[in-house]
Formats: C-alpha cells, structure tokens, sequence
C-alpha cells in the first residue's frame, strides 16, 4: 500500500526543512552569505585545502554551479583558488584569513541552532534520524551506481 501524500518520505523531508531552515537562512543572510555559500565555507573550514571536484561532492552541489558560488566567495575575500603545482588539472580551494575569521563569528550561532534543534528530541531519536536517512541516502546511492560487468 502507498503511503498517503501527507506520509511520503519527500513531504516528510520537506516540512522538516520548511520548519528548520529559516532561522539557519536568517543567520546567513546576517553574514551576507547564502546556504550554498555556507555549505562550500563549512567544508572549507574543515579542511586545509580541498580540491574543487572534492568540494562539489561533499558540498552536493554540481560543478557548474560551484564554480559561480566560488566567484562570488573570492570575491568577497573569503576563498581562493590555488592549482596544484603536481597535477595542474586540479585545482584547490582554500579559506582566506578573512574566510576563517568568518568561522569564528558564525559556528557559535551555527551550533546555538542545532542544540536548540538537538533538544526537540532525545539523543536516542536524534541518532536513529540520522541512521535511518543515512541508511537511504545509501540504498539510493547504490541503487544508482552502473553496474559492473564482469567479462
């Protein structure tokens, strides 16, 4: 039996963002950033460097429109690019100074907003979410992989 459209995995996941991305999108937008630029910044902030394919996997956003949401971060003095000096192909992307004093400013607020999240349910729901949609997210991912034929 299907579930009704109110009960459907996509309808789940999008009330939940509905309900929990506007204080994450008003604290962006008080640092001039957009949730795209958020996520690249996140990962940046993470890493020393990363290359620019890394950085589109991880952050989920396709290459094409990462290298747009990149311009802008240079621009705005948070990121730079810098080719690697063994594989001229690839190309890193790295947090400026200002990039990182960035971090210092808005992880604390981050972290304010996922506690205030955190404590909606107990610890117990909190990582059977988490291992439940992981558990999808992989099924999907496997299910979409071309299959490799042995000859």
């Amino acid at each position: 039996m299907t579930a009704n459209f109110d009960q459907s995995l996509p309808m789940i996941l999008h009330r939940a963002l509905d309900a929990t991305m506007p204080d994450y999108r008003e604290l962006f937008a008080r640092f001039n950033l957009t949730e795209q630029q958020w996520r690249v910044l996140r990962v940046l902030w993470s890493a020393k460097k990363v290359t620019s394919a890394d950085l589109s996997s991880r952050t989920l956003l396709p290459a094409p429109s990462l290298v747009g949401i990149l311009d802008r971060l240079e621009k705005k003095g948070l990121v730079n690019r810098v080719r690697s000096v063994k594989d001229r192909r690839s190309v890193f992307v790295i947090a400026t100074a200002e990039g990182r004093a960035l971090e210092a400013q808005v992880t604390p607020l981050v972290t304010e907003i996922d506690q205030r999240l955190r404590a909606s349910v107990s610890a117990e729901e909190w990582l059977a979410m988490q291992t439940v949609l992981q558990k999808i997210s992989n099924s999907t991912v496997a299910a979409n992989q071309p299959s490799k034929s042995v000859t």
